[in-house]
């Protein structure tokens, strides 16, 4: 089986060492390079990738990735699309072999770890759908691309079962560029919902509520805004851009749509209950919190977020059970929080003090 890896750069010539090694799998590496000025290519080409040097102008992502996806040879059985901050844990390239073996399909996911915390345990963690045969599919969006397939059947996504890809990015690159190639994808695609939701996510970011607010309310209105799991996530937008604007009241009303929305997701609850908190409404906060404890599997998909699954929802729950004059359980869900995130000093400090309450 030949597997190739391609990818896109510009100026990542502190990653290129560490990618290759994580590449060296593949049965080749190709690289199309956008216009670097640190010495990328060169550092690339010494450790054995194929590089083309070309600029995208004006600058899209897909239009880049079809161009590196152009460079892979034909008698590639799969492509594999990674960017040079992204690592591989080793010996995916077995598990990828077994996986294709076992099922037979146009296009694979990987476990994708989006993020670290500062100790390096995993933060946000969704399946990424970037394995893919070497024809048949092209990047679309400007920005936040994703592959298309361009045949007439419909097909079951693979599973890369065991095959673990790490993002460990420039914490001081810009996403600058973001803004301008989302509000280009919307305009060009103005009823995908997946561009709306995009837009108003980066409003939120950048602290523009009242655009934020705008689009994400377009974004639910959209006829094909289905996706439960992604409304959602506006809705939990939307409430947070109404507590930045003094409407409390109005952004529990999104709390409760989102949970119902996607009840079987945990971040609708777990903000829900972090509203509570705010409020002193410790019973509202324990029912929340301990909802979203009861959703142990955790969403595949992008629209999962880091701390609906790491210390908040247990020391959300302490707080509830200690107000509530239950210090035993205070103490349990205290811990559990604690050994989510064993450096937080505020959760040492709450745990110390809940057992000396006891």
């Amino acid at each position: 089986m030949k597997i190739y890896v391609y990818a896109i750069c510009k100026d990542e010539k502190a990653f290129a060492d560490r990618w290759m090694d994580s590449m060296s799998e593949a049965d080749g590496v190709y690289v199309l390079d956008t216009g670097s000025q640190d010495g990328t290519p060169a550092t690339l080409a010494s450790r054995g990738a194929w590089v083309a040097c070309r600029e995208v102008v004006p600058w899209r992502f897909d239009k880049a990735r079809n161009l590196s996806l152009d460079l892979v040879p034909e008698d590639a059985d799969l492509c594999v699309c990674t960017d040079l901050d992204e690592v591989f844990e080793k010996g995916w390239r077995k598990k990828l072999e077994q996986a294709a073996l076992m099922q037979s399909c146009p296009q694979y996911r990987c476990r994708f770890v989006w993020s670290h915390g500062e100790d390096g345990r995993e933060g946000m963690v969704f399946w990424q759908n970037k394995i893919h045969r070497r024809h048949g599919f092209v990047w679309h969006y400007p920005v936040h691309e994703v592959l298309q397939w361009q045949g007439e059947k419909e097909y079951a996504l693979g599973e890369a079962a065991g095959v673990s890809l790490h993002h460990w990015p420039d914490p001081q690159k810009s996403r600058g560029q973001y803004l301008p190639l989302l509000e280009l994808a919307a305009r060009e695609e103005p009823e995908a919902p997946r561009c709306a939701h995009y837009l108003g996510r980066e409003y939120m970011y950048q602290g523009d509520w009242n655009k934020a607010e705008e689009e994400l309310l377009r974004h639910l209105a959209l006829p094909r805004s289905t996706w439960e799991a992604e409304r959602a996530a506006s809705m939990r937008y939307l409430a947070r851009c109404c507590l930045e604007t003094g409407r409390r009241k109005e952004a529990l009303r999104w709390f409760y749509r989102a949970v119902a929305e996607a009840p079987s997701l945990r971040e609708g609850y777990v903000e829900c209950a972090w509203y509570f908190s705010q409020e002193e409404n410790w019973p509202g906060v324990l029912l929340m919190s301990q909802s979203a404890l009861a959703i142990t599997q955790r969403d595949k998909t992008y629209i999962n977020e880091d701390f609906a699954w790491g210390s908040v929802p247990w020391d959300l729950s302490a707080l509830a059970f200690w107000h509530l004059g239950q210090k035993e359980k205070a103490c349990f869900y205290g811990a559990r929080a604690l050994e989510k995130e064993p450096e937080n000093q505020r959760l040492q400090q709450n745990l110390a003090f809940y057992q000396g309450e006891k």
